[in-house]
């Protein structure tokens, strides 16, 4: 038993060794431990990511699978989608050839009965201004009512076969220098008796200048436009004017009648369209002038402007480009002109003329008015008399022609024309009368130095052309 105040003696040295190591394995094992729980977390953490990833691949393998689906849906549905596309291309291609083909096939209708009906009309003209001059007069009233009629069928059958070669783009514009004033004076002459029997004051203003423009269709243009005018117009005046405005020239249609309404101006360019002065006007008319006049100025490339006011007039105005200075001039064959030389001489005393026509009502009508006129006619009906003429009677010699264009089995008159001059040795006048409004015959008829008539010819135009010619 330990007494009070005994001292205890210290452990040994060894003793205190053993508890160091065992204090520093403990440290060292709590330390690893902490180690390997930390190693463990981020083990822990790796598997927890791939699995997270390994779900993530899963979730995004399925995705793009079914984005693989959805795609070939997409482009099962595009390529059927080109499929009908094409298809329909195909159709629209079939029936685009079939238009184009239907669109050849009205042209070249339109044209062979235009001039087919034409033929017989322009008979009947020529017959009816024979049957005119005879002097019989218990029959004036019933030849004017005629004639009427003539003219409303000449200008219907004119409307549509213009409408129709619009319509084909068979219209090819001869774009040249066209002199302003000659141009406007022609078509104011034209016009001039119809105003004075209205009791219309008909007048022009225009400059010294030249316009690119093709000259007949821009003439026919203003033709319309004129006619319009002195049509609606029961009092006043009607004016045609030109003045240049930079580098156009504009062009003017000015008249004092009804005018036109705000509503009606929008649609009076579409076909069918008259307008309210139309319908009360008395003069007739089909609602496709302005039609034609549009289409025309559209074709030529100009431009075309309406200003009206109901109770006050309206103007109609062209604007044509100007030519150059140094440009040269067509000739405009002008109906006023020839009407001026027929005014001079009435008669063609013995004139000798030479008439080939394939048709035998044409050559016999053209034969009646012709000995009406005092003239020596011989009617011809194709090549093979005209050379059975140079056999037979080689000192006859025409002092004009008057040749159709188109004979039988595709000859023409204008090589009728040529064998005559041939033989003859001297460049006998020719008046080359067609039905066909072709750009190609209007040139092949001036490049043989010929005058053109169109069908139906009134005879008292042909009348003042040939004394024109003859001088």
């Amino acid at each position: 038993m330990t007494q009070p105040n005994q001292t205890v003696a210290d452990p040994s040295g060894s003793d205190v060794r053993d508890l160091d190591a065992r204090d520093r394995t403990i440290a060292e094992l709590e330390r690893q431990n902490r180690k390997l729980a930390k190693i463990n977390a981020a083990l822990m953490q790796r598997v927890e990511r791939s699995m997270d990833y390994q779900a993530n691949a899963y979730s995004m393998f399925q995705t793009a699978i079914g984005l693989e689906t959805q795609v070939r849906a997409r482009t099962d549905e595009l390529k059927a989608a080109l499929d009908r596309l094409e298809r329909t291309n195909d159709a629209l291609r079939t029936a685009r050839d079939a238009a184009e083909r239907a669109n050849r096939f009205k042209t070249r209708f339109f044209t062979a009965v235009g001039h087919d009906l034409l033929q017989p009309l322009h008979a009947a003209r020529l017959s009816l201004s024979a049957l005119a001059e005879s002097g019989v007069s218990p029959y004036a009233r019933l030849i004017g009512q005629v004639d009427h009629s003539l003219s409303t069928i000449e200008e219907l059958l004119r409307t549509i076969l213009d409408l129709s070669k619009l319509e084909s783009g068979a219209f090819r514009p001869s774009l040249q220098a066209v002199g302003i004033k000659d141009l406007l004076q022609s078509v104011l002459l034209d016009m001039a008796p119809i105003a004075r029997e209205k009791g219309i004051a008909l007048s022009i203003r225009a400059p010294d200048a030249a316009v690119i423009s093709d000259p007949l269709m821009m003439r026919r243009i203003l033709q319309n436009l004129l006619a319009n005018a002195v049509q609606y117009t029961d009092e006043g005046r009607v004016l045609l004017t030109a003045r240049r405005r930079g580098g156009e020239v504009r062009i003017d249609v000015w008249d004092t009648g009804p005018g036109i309404a705000a509503a009606e101006q929008s649609k009076i360019f579409e076909e069918f369209q008259r307008g309210a002065a139309g319908e009360r006007s008395h003069g007739g008319g089909f609602g496709i002038g302005l039609a034609i006049i549009s289409r025309m100025i559209e074709a030529l490339g100009h431009k075309i402007e309406l200003c009206s006011e109901p109770g006050r007039g309206t103007r109609f105005s062209v604007s044509v480009p100007l030519a150059p200075a140094d440009a040269v001039v067509a000739r405009v064959l002008t109906g006023g002109a020839r009407q001026e030389a027929a005014s001079r001489i009435y008669g063609l005393g013995a004139l000798k003329v030479l008439v080939i026509d394939n048709d035998l009502a044409v050559r016999q009508a053209m034969g009646a008015l012709l000995d009406r006129w005092g003239c020596e006619s011989r009617l011809f009906a194709g090549l093979d008399e005209i050379e059975t003429l140079l056999g037979s009677e080689p000192a006859f010699t025409p002092d004009i022609v008057l040749a159709d264009f188109h004979l039988d089995d595709g000859q023409s008159g204008l090589a009728a024309v040529a064998r005559l001059r041939e033989v003859r040795g001297v460049p006998i006048p020719a008046v080359v009368i067609t039905a066909d409004h072709s750009t190609e015959v209007s040139d092949a008829v001036g490049a043989a130095g010929c005058e053109i008539l169109r069908k139906p010819v009134k005879p008292a135009e042909l009348r003042a052309l040939i004394t024109h010619l003859l001088g």
